[in-house]
């Protein structure tokens, strides 16, 4: 984690033309904004969660405002106790999990958290009725029971290594949630948990509004008011910051720059899995083909696209896993040549025609890739690899649109993606890769089939030996390398820019999914007011 003063002069002209274009958007300040008191903290973030109820999947990484988990993680990212009053005991058969539960621990409607909430949570989960798209992440849990109010016992299927990662799940109220229809009832928008914060309102597409629970069992925050203001476009959300609307905000490193001059601002960078690439579909002709595939991964210059793109921000990805990572696979790293790449698309039959565009058979080396509206990193990043597809005679059309216009181009065009978990491999790799989640809504999303990376994610999330694993998660690597069905690009720094006003201030080594519940503000309910 980095903290420090911005450095680089406000482009002024910049910020003309992002207040221009800012001028007819509505703004969260009509009941909460950065200057309304000593205890409140307006954030301004980029996308708002679908639901706010952990049985559908929110907040199942951790650090959700208004539930807890089993455990939770620390700034290392090491597990601690919050529901639990400490680490599970494991059976030396690695099939039993059991959990003692903390006394006196009450929902925010008061009713008392009891180890029946917790049943009633993982099971709700695994029902195949419960439209939750991560039941996959709890494929090793075959039971949960209560043994009295205060104990709860897990028992797996198999020995899955990181079981205990995964009991940072958010915990559902049964009395509220249970008397409910899991998937459309009023518990999505309006949840009861037992977390530091409660919900006050919310208004789609602008605003969610948090009050302090005084009764937290940690203690009540000092920030008493806490509003995530949904600003998709990043230059507008630069403005709202500078004109005082926003307290923070999660800004790509070039805006973030801009705020040179504030004196009461600072930098917050915090390093992370969160990769950019573009996916490469199977069923399409021009990205199915091997040959395409290998030689987009080494005609990209990913250097420049940290340097360039980035401001130094981040770090080239030769994968999904980032290369500080003790999983990496040493050797998998992608060197830029691209005139090894236009040797390989020669061998393959992919020869140069007009305009430089090469074809084979009657069929252009041509594609789409489609990145989000609003969103300039990835707009930077689709371009950036656009560019370079072409000095190797792979054509590329960039478009943009909303998740709802690319979310049906998926299975043929290119996207650019983002992804990582900084958590155990299996946790990111197998939505990513595993064949059987091809065109499972947003995993998976270039249909990768790979028999050899099926059969070692397996592997890896059965197998409660680190050394197996460790075997598993390399050749896994080692396949994509040789077939991939990304062109993994960069891993980015997120980089927040906010006032200076507290204490305890830190960041954890990120995931994908930012700004909302990751960020500065993880740990906010610790947070004091400077003096």
């Amino acid at each position: 984690m980095t903290v420090g003063r911005i450095r680089t002069a406000t482009a002024a002209a910049l910020a003309a033309a992002v207040l221009a274009a800012a001028a007819g958007c509505s703004t969260p300040t009509d009941t909460a904004d950065g200057a309304q008191g000593d205890d409140s903290f307006v954030i301004g973030i980029g996308n708002e969660p679908d639901t706010l109820s952990p049985l559908l999947g929110y907040g199942r990484n951790g650090n959700s405002k208004i539930f807890d988990g089993l455990l939770a993680r620390d700034a290392d990212l090491e597990l601690r106790p919050a529901l639990a009053t400490g680490l599970p005991e494991v059976s030396d058969d690695g099939l039993t999990y059991t959990y003692t539960l903390r006394e006196g621990v009450t929902f925010s409607d008061g009713k008392p958290f009891t180890a029946a909430d917790v049943v009633f949570t993982y099971e709700t989960i695994l029902d195949e009725k419960t439209n939750n798209p991560n039941r996959g992440e709890l494929d090793a849990l075959r039971a949960v029971t209560a043994e009295g109010d205060h104990t709860v016992v897990f028992t797996l299927k198999y020995p899955y290594a990181p079981f205990a990662e995964r009991t940072v799940l958010p915990i559902a109220s049964r009395a509220v949630a249970g008397t409910q229809d899991v998937n459309t009832g009023a518990y999505n928008t309006e949840p009861v948990g037992t977390g530091p914060y409660t919900l006050t309102g919310w208004s789609r597409g602008e605003k969610l509004s948090f009050r302090a629970n005084p009764d937290y069992w940690g203690g009540a925050p000092e920030v008493a008011e806490l509003t995530m203001a949904v600003i998709a476009d990043d230059d507008i959300r630069a403005t709202r910051l500078r004109s005082g609307d926003l307290d923070a905000a999660v800004l790509p490193p070039n805006l973030a720059e801009t705020f040179s001059e504030d004196e009461d601002k600072v930098t917050v960078s915090a390093t992370s899995a969160d990769f950019r690439g573009v996916t490469l579909p199977t069923g399409n002709e021009v990205t199915g083909d091997r040959a395409i595939r290998r030689a987009l991964d080494i005609a990209v210059d990913r250097d420049a696209m940290v340097d360039g793109i980035l401001n130094g921000a981040g770090e080239p990805a030769h994968g999904p896993v980032p290369t500080g990572s003790p999983w990496f696979a040493e050797g998998t790293e992608r060197k830029h040549d691209l005139a090894a790449a236009k040797e390989l698309l020669d061998d393959a039959g992919w020869k140069p025609g007009p305009g430089g565009v090469r074809a084979r058979d009657g069929l252009k080396a041509a594609f789409t890739l489609w990145y989000p509206a609003g969103d300039k990193l990835r707009q930077e990043h689709a371009l950036a690899f656009a560019s370079d597809a072409k000095k190797a005679g792979i054509d590329v059309t960039v478009e943009s649109g909303t998740w709802e216009v690319i979310e049906p181009a998926m299975e043929r065009d290119a996207v650019l993606a983002g992804g990582g978990n900084p958590a155990d491999p299996d946790f990111d790799l197998y939505t990513l890769l595993h064949s059987e989640l091809a065109g499972d809504g947003f995993h998976n999303m270039a249909h990768y089939a790979n028999e050899a990376v099926d059969r070692e994610l397996e592997k890896g999330r059965r197998s409660a030996d680190p050394d197996a694993r460790a075997a598993a998660y390399d050749t896994v690597q080692r396949e994509l390398r040789k077939n991939p069905g990304y062109v993994f690009l960069t891993h980015i720094d997120h980089v927040y820019v906010m006032a200076d006003d507290w204490t305890n201030v830190s960041t954890q080594v990120e995931p994908h999914e930012h700004g909302f519940g990751s960020g500065p503000w993880w740990n906010i309910e610790d947070w004091q007011r400077k003096q």
